[in-house]
């Protein structure tokens, strides 16, 4: 990664926050469909997430590819660990894994697990 100010952007928003979601547009008014679909499953489990527009800075879409050597957005981290993009959250959302993840993980969910 060329722009170390940006890494470190992105290491302190997933090490600040539980549950961190890079997406195209904001969890109010998302900007794609792939950012709307995690957003709507991080709040029908009802998680308490920190949505960061990479639309708003070229320089964090591109490096928050670069940081989870992932080629798309949205990138969901959950406690400083990145899970994946929308087909796996969703894929894990439907088989309970997710719910699971943020369980042990010690994130609170108004789901039960």
């Amino acid at each position: 990664m060329t722009d170390h100010t940006v890494a470190d952007r992105i290491k302190r928003d997933v090490a600040d926050n539980d549950v961190v979601l890079y997406m195209k547009g904001t969890p109010v008014f998302p900007q794609c469909g792939f950012s709307a679909a995690v957003v709507q499953v991080l709040t029908h489990l009802g998680v308490k997430f920190k949505g960061i527009d990479v639309l708003a800075d070229p320089s964090l879409r591109q490096g928050i590819k670069e940081f989870s050597n992932w080629p798309t957005v949205p990138q969901l981290y959950v406690k400083g660990e990145f899970v994946g993009g929308c087909d796996i959250v969703r894929e894990m959302f439907e088989t309970g894994e997710l719910n699971e993840l943020l369980s042990t993980r010690g994130v609170a969910t108004t789901q039960a697990a």
